[in-house]
């Protein structure tokens, strides 16, 4: 006997009886169809999401229609190309600039592989330093976390431990603070790589032995300064390093000595532009009052006095003689000097002012009504 089986979307099956047809034929009949019907609900549910895709690109498509295109007013029809280093579009057509200033939305790979004094991303680990002798390519033990990184006391038994020398780790220091001083009275790279090498040539011939690294730091930077013709004064020197000034002389003279080396003396013109700027004085009045030191050293009018005190004496005459005038603590804060020392080479070349000031120096107070003090 053959019949249809009740079960959805069977085929023609021969109707038999319990005791014939056996459980397990029911359950293999039962499996199939629940088959039949997962495969359709999941094509079911495929064609749902490929539909609600569709509708949704026509939707996105029909928004990006809407908005506003930027065309060639000439040629609409072509395609703009990008200029990405000058932010513009152009057409190719005609060379019409139609947008500026487009802003690139793409990524940033440049790594200023060429900057010196900053890290580069591009390479593992710092750059080769020259000045030491190992290139400070050496190996440093990170601290441990385990209990075995750690002594009977608690400490950290290799905690900022490396492969290096003792002098290795002495320059390092020095170089460090060089910087540092560098820093706090802003001069350039290349002063504080003219004092690193000082101070490695000093260090390696030991002609200083017993003098303290930071003293013979402060002594390389003040001769690196006046080497490179931007000299600074041994107060300035003194500030920036606590160190006194003796000392930094003392290490200087030696330094000469030891290097057979000399430097330029320095004159009232090397710290002239930088203490008017400070003072915040207008040209003309650097200008007389460079005039009026080199005219007193050309007279022989300070024999014997430093060129900052004949400079900031000058800086006083100058300004007192123009609209712009400074007081004497004013000006010995900005050069360092005691006002009994301005005042001092003041009255030396007094007694000349009329033959000091340029020519073309317009007064708002004449001569004659200058203080004598």
């Amino acid at each position: 006997m053959v019949s249809h089986c009740s079960w959805p979307f069977s085929r023609p099956v021969a109707l038999l009886c319990y005791d014939c047809v056996g459980e397990s034929s029911i359950k293999t009949h039962l499996c199939a169809s629940l088959r039949r019907i997962r495969f359709l609900f999941l094509a079911y549910l495929l064609c749902l999401v490929a539909g609600t895709a569709v509708a949704v690109k026509m939707a996105s498509t029909s928004r990006l229609d809407a908005l506003p295109r930027v065309t060639c007013p000439n040629h609409p029809d072509a395609i703009l190309v990008e200029d990405y280093r000058a932010g513009d579009m152009i057409c190719p057509e005609c060379g019409l600039v139609v947008g500026d200033r487009v802003i690139d939305v793409g990524s940033e790979w440049r790594t200023f592989s060429n900057d010196k004094a900053t890290k580069d991303p591009s390479r593992v680990g710092d750059s080769q330093n020259p000045l030491l002798s190992d290139g400070d390519l050496s190996t440093m033990i990170g601290k441990g976390t385990g209990a075995a990184s750690f002594d009977e006391f608690g400490n950290s038994k290799y905690q900022n431990r490396r492969t290096m020398s003792s002098s290795d780790r002495a320059m390092m220091n020095a170089f460090k603070e060089i910087t540092t001083m560098a820093d706090r009275i802003n001069l350039p790279r290349n002063i504080v790589d003219r004092t690193n090498n000082l101070f490695k040539q000093v260090y390696e011939q030991k002609s200083l032995k017993g003098r303290a690294n930071d003293a013979i730091a402060s002594a390389c930077l003040y001769i690196a300064c006046r080497q490179e013709g931007v000299p600074r004064t041994f107060k300035e020197i003194c500030a920036v390093s606590r160190i006194s000034k003796k000392e930094i002389g003392r290490c200087f003279k030696l330094i000469l000595k030891a290097l057979e080396t000399s430097v330029d003396l320095i004159t009232t013109g090397d710290f002239m532009s930088r203490f008017c700027s400070n003072l915040c004085l207008p040209k003309q009045v650097q200008m007389a009052a460079t005039h009026i030191a080199r005219k007193a050293v050309e007279l022989d009018l300070v024999p014997g006095r430093s060129p900052i005190s004949v400079a900031a004496a000058a800086i006083y005459m100058a300004s007192q003689a123009s609209a712009e005038k400074r007081t004497q603590k004013e000006i010995g804060d900005i050069a360092g000097v005691a006002d009994v020392t301005i005042r001092q080479s003041y009255r030396l070349i007094y007694p000349r002012a009329p033959d000091l000031f340029p020519t073309d120096f317009k007064f708002d107070t004449p001569v004659d009504k200058l203080p004598q003090l």
